[in-house]
């Protein structure tokens, strides 16, 4: 599984360089914390901001579209068998502020999240207790030109606490299976739009050293 996954890295053009301040999530909206949000001023040590995005040409569908197809089915776009989000509050088949799921992966990052955006466009996910790690995630679509579709996956993520911060260091190889695995959604959501990938899947990443965090 990790290997399949791996091979994904092969059609990504990465950067990686130093973060700051300008790479934090903006907050959670205040009607939706409670004693179970984790943020990442919850977390421990340096937080890895980073970015997947593709470029869909001959496109079927708008960006719209596929946010909803998204949004009714997280599964659609994942990577068969592999990534699986299971829907712990909210309706069937539609998606709202303050619904939840639970995100099973490969290594440790199974976990709870809840919906803390939600536009015709784009989705966040934040970090609850329980969870491996402390962040956000986002998953979002816009329409270049018709028939040409952007799709972006941005993560913002740290260690949820101070035991995971120590098996975190250790999890290089893990973390670049995740990073696959982001990648095969870029490419899953090329096929739901029924076009073809422009170039390469690009990643960015950007680590906010944790001393930095403190400051902020």
């Amino acid at each position: 599984m990790a290997n399949r996954h791996l091979r994904a890295l092969r059609i990504i053009e990465r950067e990686r360089t130093g973060g700051g301040a300008t790479d934090l999530p903006a907050p959670w909206p205040l009607a939706l914390v409670d004693e179970r949000t984790k943020t990442y001023a919850h977390g421990h040590g340096p937080l890895f901001h980073r970015t997947f995005s593709v470029r869909a040409v001959d496109a079927r569908h708008d960006a719209a579209e596929l946010i909803e197809t998204l949004s009714r089915d997280l599964d659609a776009g994942a990577p068969p068998h592999v990534v699986t989000f299971a829907r712990e509050r909210g309706e069937p088949g539609r998606m709202l502020l303050g619904d939840e799921y639970r995100v099973y992966m490969p290594a440790p990052w199974d976990g709870p999240v809840r919906v803390i955006l939600r536009t015709e466009r784009s989705f966040r996910f934040g970090t609850l207790a329980g969870h491996l790690e402390a962040g956000q995630i986002e998953f979002r679509a816009s329409d270049v030109e018709p028939g040409v579709v952007d799709f972006e996956i941005e993560v913002w993520s740290r260690a949820g606490d101070r035991a995971a911060e120590l098996f975190y260091r250790r999890l290089v190889v893990g973390r670049e299976v995740q990073a696959g695995l982001w990648v095969q959604f870029c490419l899953g959501a090329v096929r739901l739009l029924e076009g073809r990938r422009e170039g390469k899947v690009r990643e960015i990443t950007r680590r906010v050293p944790a001393r930095e965090l403190d400051t902020c």
